[in-house]
């Protein structure tokens, strides 16, 4: 029998982390030719950033890479297991970095949105200054965890999950890599088996290399010492049934338009047997609650304005609760949008707007509703003609809030099904309250 391989110490994910930009797999929109990082890099010219994406899609690896390209030191800083003291000793070092070597620092700050205000703050002088660069993750909006000074001095940029091409390039590296990877462990990785890995990883690296692992231990080698890391070693893996989930997609897809078409046509029934069908086959809870939040506005929209809510809190549940509990908050929120009344008017008027907007081009905010806040922007005529609503006895103004060109459209038209209904007649009854004072 082949000899067993040695054991790395370190976890499969993190000896295959990146190096260079080259071996980077995944958010072209940020390093693709002639964009925005690889522009940068080339320049060897870093601005402070906030890098906002799911976990898993290579923000501590590009980081990293950054700092290399521009030859700083970097500080790895993290906000669970750190605080200001620790601010401080990397500030001194930066300080004699600068000094003695005439060498920036870049300061990494993971999971920066768990960061308190006094924590930012006690850095951000030292980001002013420039004796820091600073470059935070976060998988939370930064404009409700960082505080404004701090983000004002930063460009965020947005990093998107990983699709199914970058999670397979990841997995073939992965098996193949001698060195880092598992190349030496003579591994035969089923298709079904690695389209069920990657689809379940959800857009995470992280998660992907981590069941990978686990399978290849499972995997018990033949004679020649091959390890054949089928569906079944993998199902075993991650302890998810993969159940005609085939690896173009198509099920996956039949699956989540079943889903969306019950709920449109108010089934409860039959949106949730495909619900339960997509959990049961693996699906990540996670995609199916965003398909969920999707549906509350794109066809319920403002007849029922819970639902947003509802399908919210659902994703919010299942990620305090996890599985299996936290799938009983997915139910009951399929349960509540099938049982809603429908509307689509919100994401007609969306559709509407976009249309026009790429049509007309940017056209200029009216006068009358631009701020003023110095003597020349009064002098030019912002703000003139205002009206304040607050000032009528029914709060209601006659004046436009459009640009010229499109004076008059109506894009939202509210249906008469639930709380729309109650909107429609609102809308109406103000309608004719204007008209009425023109007479």
């Amino acid at each position: 029998m082949a000899r067993q391989p040695a054991p790395h110490i370190a976890p499969l994910a993190e000896r295959l982390r990146p190096q260079t930009i080259d071996d980077f797999v995944g958010q072209r929109q940020l390093l693709g030719e002639d964009k925005l990082l690889r522009r940068l890099i080339q320049q060897k010219y870093l601005p402070s950033l906030l890098l906002w994406g799911p976990p898993g899609t290579g923000k501590t690896t590009l980081a990293r890479i950054l700092a290399q390209t521009t030859g700083a030191d970097f500080a790895f800083f993290s906000a669970v297991l750190s605080g200001v003291k620790e601010i401080r000793e990397i500030v001194a070092q930066a300080q004699a970095a600068k000094e003695e070597r005439n060498t920036a620092t870049i300061l990494f700050v993971d999971e920066i949105h768990r960061f308190n205000k006094s924590q930012q703050d006690a850095f951000l002088p030292h980001v002013e200054s420039g004796l820091l660069t600073l470059i935070g993750a976060t998988t939370e909006n930064p404009s409700f965890h960082v505080i404004a000074p701090l983000l004002s001095r930063c460009r965020v940029l947005v990093l998107e999950p990983l699709g199914p091409d970058d999670l397979q390039t990841i997995l073939q590296r992965a098996v193949t890599d001698q060195d880092q990877g598992l190349g030496s462990w003579q591994i035969a990785l089923e298709p079904e088996a690695a389209a069920h890995l990657a689809r379940i990883a959800d857009g995470d690296a992280r998660s992907l290399l981590n069941s990978l692992e686990i399978a290849a231990n499972l995997a018990e080698p033949d004679a020649t010492g091959m390890r054949q890391i089928t569906l079944g070693t993998v199902e075993e893996a991650i302890q998810r049934k993969s159940l005609r989930y085939d690896a173009n997609g198509e099920e996956h897809y039949n699956l989540i338009s079943a889903l969306h078409k019950s709920l449109r046509d108010s089934d409860p029934d039959g949106a949730l047997y495909w619900l339960c069908r997509m959990l049961a086959a693996g699906e990540e809870p996670l995609y199916v609650a965003r398909r969920l939040i999707r549906f509350a506005s794109e066809d319920i929209g403002n007849a029922d304005p819970q639902a947003l809510s509802v399908a919210l809190n659902a994703r919010n549940s299942y990620q305090t609760l996890g599985s299996p509990e936290g799938e009983l908050a997915l139910t009951q929120a399929a349960t509540y949008l099938a049982t809603a009344p429908k509307s689509n008017a919100v994401y007609a008027a969306y559709n509407t707007v976009m249309h026009d907007i790429r049509r007309t081009g940017s056209l200029p905010v009216p006068l009358h509703l631009r701020n003023a806040p110095t003597a020349l922007m009064k002098d030019l005529g912002y703000g003139q003609g205002y009206q304040y609503a607050h000032d009528d006895s029914h709060a209601l103004v006659d004046q436009h809030h459009l640009p010229a060109e499109l004076e008059g459209k109506i894009y939202y038209q509210p249906t008469n099904r639930g709380y729309e209904a109650v909107i429609r007649d609102r809308l109406g009854k103000w309608r004719q309250l204007l008209r009425d004072r023109k007479k």
